[in-house]
């Protein structure tokens, strides 16, 4: 084992330690650094679902207007380097290893930080050694005691808010918008796709205390879906008909629609330029793997992370109107402390068949769990405990024309896509 994967499963160890929100153990450990978060211009991304295909558009399209850009997310599917890019492509081992070593040498051993910390800390650093103009940074839950929000950014952004780690960030609405809108800072402009009236106010009210400007999708500015991947927005100042995008999901318009109004507010700030064609290259060229990801064709075999109701809504409507199939058959490991109820009513009734298995992740549920609650939603429903054979034997059962969906968890689709031959280390697609 070399000294990476050393210093990955030490920051693994971590995890011993639980969850601890607040930030004045993140503030003094970036102190110590020489407060890295500084350096660089930042744009801070809260929401239950659509952080990370924000983020990766807004990323996309930066560095196509000639910006170095960071780009920070969590969880990584199969490699820990995932969790860091930088214009587009993942950051080398040896650089995220660097970044460890500055971190860890001026961690006070009585007082280790949490595995978000660290890792938090880390993509800091390593943003502020390599020079990165602007960092994207989505939040790991939350946002209010998140690690990430010692930041001060140009905007901040809360994609949507539905309830999701109900145990942390609470059991209504209203709660866990306030958790979220814990990231509006003082006069810092703030965009949201959130559309229930609950949530709105309760970011409008944050808004009105921290004297920031709030910009909300079909008020502000508005997106018009025109085919699978083409829409029309219509926004704070421009109006652009037919844009690209390199995403599936019916729900990722509305993603773009969001970075987009963030992009324009940077424009109204004096940040850039907008190009017409340098943005249209950055929603073309977008990748953000998991999601609606299509791994095999003839029949289709796609995967997809939703992990709760909200994400299998989105889930539901893609399937509904972005493929044609004759059956669906879905395999899907879920965690046990994800809405499981919630999630089949959405996807079961869709499906022919459901393969349930278990990832080899500590909080993954008993297949037979799965099994017996999805009995009122479907009937044809096996257990096959080992990943492989259940994608194996769905797709015994499918036809050319059937579509199989392995859906349920970020950590299966990751495990599925080392299944697939993903590799550790993408060493021709690194930064060097």
């Amino acid at each position: 084992m070399d000294d990476y994967d050393k210093a990955v499963q030490f920051l693994f160890s971590l995890q011993k330690m639980g969850i601890k929100f607040g930030l004045n153990r993140t503030e003094r450990l970036l102190a110590r650094l020489g407060d890295p978060h500084g350096a660089f211009s930042a744009i801070h991304i809260a929401g239950t679902n659509g952080k990370g295909s924000t983020a990766a558009m807004l990323s996309a399209i930066l560095h196509r207007h000639g910006f170095r850009v960071g780009l920070y997310t969590s969880p990584h599917l199969v490699r820990f380097t995932e969790r860091f890019r930088i214009d587009d492509r993942e950051v080398s081992a040896d650089k995220v290893f660097r970044a460890f070593q500055d971190v860890m040498d001026v961690v006070d051993g009585d007082q280790l930080p949490t595995f978000f910390e660290a890792v938090t800390a880390m993509a800091f650093q390593l943003f502020a050694a390599e020079g990165v103009d602007w960092a994207v940074v989505e939040t790991g839950m939350g946002g209010r005691l998140d690690a990430t929000n010692v930041l001060e950014p140009r905007v901040s952004v809360i994609t949507n808010v539905a309830l999701d780690h109900q145990e942390f960030l609470g059991s209504t609405l209203s709660a866990v918008a306030r958790e979220k809108a814990g990231i509006i800072k003082e006069r810092t402009p703030v965009v949201t796709g959130a559309r229930q009236p609950v949530v709105q106010s309760t970011l409008k009210t944050r808004c009105l205390k921290k004297r920031a400007p709030l910009y909300r999708l079909g008020t502000h500015f508005r997106v018009r879906r025109n085919g699978p991947q083409n829409f029309s927005y219509h926004g704070l100042h421009h109006r652009w008909a037919n844009l690209p995008l390199g995403l599936l999901g019916e729900h990722q318009h509305t993603n773009a629609a969001l970075a987009l109004a963030v992009l324009e507010l940077l424009e109204g700030q004096g940040v850039l330029r907008l190009d017409p064609e340098r943005v249209r290259e950055g929603l073309t060229g977008v990748h953000w793997p998991g999601r609606m990801e299509i791994l095999e064709r003839d029949p289709i075999v796609m995967v997809d992370g939703a992990h709760n109701p909200n994400g299998a809504e989105s889930l539901r409507t893609s399937l509904t109107h972005l493929f044609r199939y004759r059956k669906l058959h879905l395999v899907m490991g879920i965690m046990a402390d994800k809405d499981i109820r919630g999630i089949f009513r959405r996807l079961l009734p869709l499906a022919e068949t459901v393969f349930f298995t278990r990832p080899r992740y500590g909080r993954a549920a008993d297949p037979e769990l799965l099994r017996r609650l999805a009995k009122p939603y479907i009937q044809r429903h096996y257990v096959v405990p080992n990943p492989a054979d259940a994608i194996a034997q769905a797709k015994d059962m499918a036809t050319p024309e059937d579509l199989i969906c392995i859906t349920g968890s970020l950590y299966f689709v990751g495990e599925v896509k080392e299944l697939y031959g993903e590799p550790f280390q993408l060493h021709d697609q690194l930064l060097a």
